[in-house]
């Protein structure tokens, strides 16, 4: 069945998108969830106008998603954490934690934009995370989480100073 979008849909398509879908989709929850409508020519020319003032829209916002993407290059996290000697933590480095770690350096995330392929980090060592800024724009940033003591530790010094040079 071919309907007309009347909003943005994710993975589906944007305003004034003509979509084919299964019949049960479109019935039963686009066109009563108010995404979508019947395709007449009227309901097409009628969003006309304002399917290309917000396809302008999605360029500026797509344009800025990838210059705030661009300043992610070279990001790296650096936390420290408890954990026993073979190497597993105490607890757990989560979304929160690392996006907390990039807004101090000056970064502007969500947590919600930090995506982890396997979990929380339980271990310490190196880890790659990725930050979501839309569907096809993720960029990977590095994440080192070091072992704490009550003092400074001996492998933390060793993995930062690997980390600048």
């Amino acid at each position: 069945m071919k309907v007309l979008l009347i909003s943005d849909v994710e993975s589906l398509g944007y305003f004034g998108d003509v979509v084919e879908v299964k019949d049960g989709y479109a019935r039963n929850y686009l066109i009563p969830q108010g995404y979508a409508t019947v395709p007449t020519d009227a309901a097409v020319k009628s969003i006309e106008k304002e399917r290309a003032t917000r396809a302008d829209q999605r360029k500026l916002a797509r344009e800025q998603l990838e210059a705030a993407a661009s300043r992610f290059d070279d990001a790296s996290v650096i936390i420290t954490a408890k954990g026993n000697e073979q190497g597993h933590l105490f607890g757990s480095v989560s979304e929160k934690d690392i996006a907390e770690n990039l807004r101090e350096q000056g970064f502007e995330v969500a947590t919600e934009m930090v995506r982890m392929d396997h979990g929380h980090i339980k271990e310490l060592g190196r880890h790659e995370v990725k930050i979501r800024f839309a569907a096809d724009l993720v960029k990977p940033v590095a994440v080192a989480v070091l072992g704490q003591d009550e003092g400074q530790d001996v492998e933390s010094e060793e993995l930062q100073s690997e980390e600048t040079e």
